[in-house]
């Protein structure tokens, strides 16, 4: 028998509440009381087959919690004039609050509704859409309320997230909740407070104007004839980007490398500096034009995200040239090939067309399943002669697209 049971009901109420719907209502001020329910009962034929069975469930859907039934009259050719429930109503929200034993749910959020509303009621459409979130940051209402207070009086600060001052707001509750703040700070700040060009929580300091820590740059000199630190041979430096920018050294090529023992263990090479590798984040190495008069080279896994990786480096210097990341020493690896959990799928327009058939093949499953090598794999041997051919036959000056790039 599929007819509606008091627990069907209180179901019914139960999905309003798991949608936010009822604590909407908190914000919206609507009143959907009474609430209509929806009952399927009995057909005319379970009243002839059935009737005790449907005097049962009538009589136990009349005492279903807090709910009050609409009772229609269905004439029966066998049992006469029966009353039948054919709608249940919940007449006022306090009673569908109790049957659900979410009263004191509903009355948390009806006091962060209460104090939004009175110190910055526009957030109260975020309050609206997102109910359940915010009695989960319930205790941390109040300070995200007075630093989106603050950063409304001091658009665009210029200084770093640690340096907002709000009392009882430690110094790291913005960094941890970055997230949420950037939805509430869009719908408080004016537009010309939000650069709309930053987007996601790594971008959130230079969304609104607050200073962010500098990006770094790590490089090694691989020439021992080039002096970049008084008293040094071949150091190892960190610098922030700008500064990175600005260097003026006798340097003639650059191989950048996206492993840390690859970077520390390439030999001298005359006129050379090792890059330690950023992944796809390009924009900071991009301030530094002075690498456009160097030779450049890449050298990544073997893999879709490696040559996407090489892809987008091109994007700020076309001249690049792509290191170890060829057909040849892939299979010279073929012992040390691994798998490439979330492979790429787009078309990358900056390959040579060597790299584009190997790139294809990769993506293609055309040597093997998600196949990558890693270049931490390869052999120091078969890294050694190549560097030395590079030296040997390569220009140390960019030379522009060869003739098999796109």
């Amino acid at each position: 028998m599929m007819w509606t049971t008091a627990k069907d009901l209180k179901a019914q109420l139960m999905r309003l509440w798991q949608r936010g719907e009822l604590l909407r209502d908190a914000v919206t001020g609507h009143d959907r009381f009474p609430l209509r329910l929806t009952i399927k009962g009995p057909a005319s034929a379970d009243i002839t087959a059935r009737f005790e069975a449907v005097r049962v469930w009538a009589a136990e859907l009349a005492h279903a919690g807090p709910v009050r039934l609409e009772w229609q009259e269905v004439r029966h050719r066998v049992q006469g004039v029966q009353r039948m429930p054919s709608a249940a109503w919940i007449d006022a929200m306090e009673a569908a609050l109790a049957w659900l034993g979410k009263r004191r749910d509903w009355e948390r959020f009806s006091k962060l509704a209460e104090l939004t509303r009175r110190q910055n009621p526009s957030l109260l459409p975020w309050l609206e859409k997102r109910p359940f979130q915010a009695l989960e940051l319930e205790a941390e209402w109040p300070h995200l309320l007075a630093v989106v207070d603050w950063i409304a009086q001091h658009p665009r600060p210029a200084i770093y997230l640690r340096q907002v001052d709000v009392p009882g707001v430690h110094s790291k509750f913005i960094e941890r909740h970055r997230a949420v703040l950037a939805e509430l700070l869009d719908l408080t700040l004016p537009a010309n407070a939000i650069d709309a060009s930053k987007t996601g929580v790594a971008q959130f300091a230079a969304r609104y104007g607050f200073l962010d820590k500098p990006t770094r740059i790590r490089f090694r000199l691989l020439d021992p004839s080039i002096h970049a630190v008084a008293g040094t041979s071949c150091p190892d430096v960190t610098l922030d980007a700008d500064s990175f920018s600005r260097l003026s050294i006798e340097v003639r090529r650059v191989i950048i490398t996206e492993n840390e023992t690859n970077f520390l263990a390439l030999p001298n090479i005359p006129g050379a500096m090792a890059l330690f590798g950023a992944g796809y984040g390009w924009e900071a190495l991009a301030r530094a034009r002075w690498l456009e008069r160097c030779a450049i080279h890449y050298w990544g896994d073997i893999d879709t995200h490696g040559f996407a990786i090489l892809d987008r480096l091109r994007q700020h210097f076309a001249h690049v040239e792509s290191f170890l990341m060829d057909r040849a020493t892939l299979e010279a690896h073929a012992a040390f090939w691994g798998r490439e959990d979330t492979p790429q799928r787009a078309d990358l327009a900056r390959l040579t067309q060597e790299e584009r058939r190997l790139y294809d093949d990769l993506r293609d499953n055309r040597i093997g399943e998600n196949l990558r090598l890693e270049q931490e794999h390869i052999g120091f041997g078969w890294v050694s002669e190549r560097i030395g051919q590079i030296c040997l036959y390569g220009s140390d000056e960019p030379n522009g697209q060869d003739d098999n790039h796109p």
